[in-house]
């Protein structure tokens, strides 16, 4: 999967100047580069407005699955089937990762057509001003750079990442199902997605680090976005910080759940179930007080699989379209990217 994520990149247009995060450590207050002006939708939300957590193995999760991809796009999970302690291993492995010295973490730079490696969110050219977070991408074995950033102790590191990826996989896939079942479709049409992209699917792996921030109303951690994949599956530490926007209603936490995974809809998704299930708009808001790390796994199909309306959702709304030729749509002209393929 890695070369077929290599491949679906490979002809971006993005080609931003500066690829590197800031050093952090270095900062006692806010840089200019990265101050944004507050939007006036940043109100606090009415605090009973929340995405649902859902019980992976209740009776009626197919329901409230279709439910919460209907009206949110996004929701929690429980009873998911990944041990909490490979949840925390992994989450000790990025801030083990983030941890260390900036001249360190640049010997894995992501290329600026690259997948893999450390650097700031591949949107970011789209913005005058920068974001507050530094990444690390993994897409399949993260052996060749954990090398690089530990040269006699990496396996601890590729191990838990391993694991992580085989554990988010079987998750997503059996995500995906039972959010096929909620849009009606029978076990045969689930049966010809499997066998035509859906068993080849799998995705990188995302970590994500948000310092604590100087003046934290004034930046910004993640600008608002909608993701590109199928799903994205998301484990967030005990620090606030991920908001989505709800119609009507502004910007909404998502508070942490112990345990709980969150499942966030993506506009490969949105066209597959011909615009039913909403692919929303979320962001991440720093913390002044609490240093932030996410986890994010998205589940996208091969690079030449096509998407195109699941045909009993009525008339298609988008034309077919390759994972790969989505991508560089994507890339070229972010979220308006669907309108280019809407019928």
């Amino acid at each position: 999967m890695a070369t077929s994520i290599s491949n679906a990149y490979e002809d971006t247009n993005i080609h931003p100047n500066n690829t590197t995060p800031l050093d952090f450590g270095s900062v006692l207050q806010l840089p200019e580069s990265h101050v944004w002006t507050d939007d006036d939708d940043s109100a606090s939300p009415p605090v009973e407005a929340s995405p649902p957590v859902i019980d992976l193995q209740a009776p009626d999760a197919v329901e409230l699955v279709g439910d919460a991809c209907r009206t949110w796009g996004v929701f929690q999970v429980t009873n998911h089937g990944v041990p909490y302690d490979l949840v925390e291993d992994v989450e000790e492995q990025a801030r083990r990762l983030f941890e260390l010295p900036n001249d360190q973490k640049l010997k894995v730079l992501r290329a600026p057509n690259g997948v893999t490696g450390y650097g700031v969110p591949r949107f970011s050219p789209f913005y005058s001003k920068l974001m507050w977070h530094e990444g690390f991408t993994i897409a399949g074995s993260p052996m060749e750079h954990a090398k690089l950033l530990w040269p006699n102790h990496y396996e601890e590191f590729c191990d838990a990442m391993d694991k992580y990826q085989k554990k988010m996989k079987s998750l997503a896939y059996n995500i995906l199902i039972v959010m096929l079942k909620a849009l009606g479709v029978d076990e045969e049409d689930r049966e010809k997605l499997s066998s035509s992209f859906l068993y080849q699917s799998e995705g990188p792996l995302q970590l994500n680090s948000y310092p604590c921030c100087p003046n934290a109303s004034q930046a910004i951690g993640l600008a608002p976005h909608t993701d590109s994949l199928l799903i994205t599956i998301l484990h967030q530490n005990n620090t606030n910080g991920l908001q989505v926007m709800q119609e009507g209603v502004g910007w909404v936490p998502i508070r942490p759940t112990p345990g709980a995974l969150i499942v966030n809809i993506g506009n490969l998704m949105h066209i597959l179930s011909n615009g039913v299930f909403h692919n929303m708009f979320h962001r991440v808001v720093p913390n002044e007080m609490s240093h932030r790390f996410t986890m994010g796994y998205f589940y996208g199909p091969p690079a030449d699989a096509v998407l195109t309306p699941l045909p009993k959702l009525g008339p298609p709304r988008f034309r077919a379209i390759t994972f790969k030729e989505y991508i560089g749509l994507k890339n070229k002209h972010l979220d308006k990217a669907l309108s280019f393929i809407q019928i």
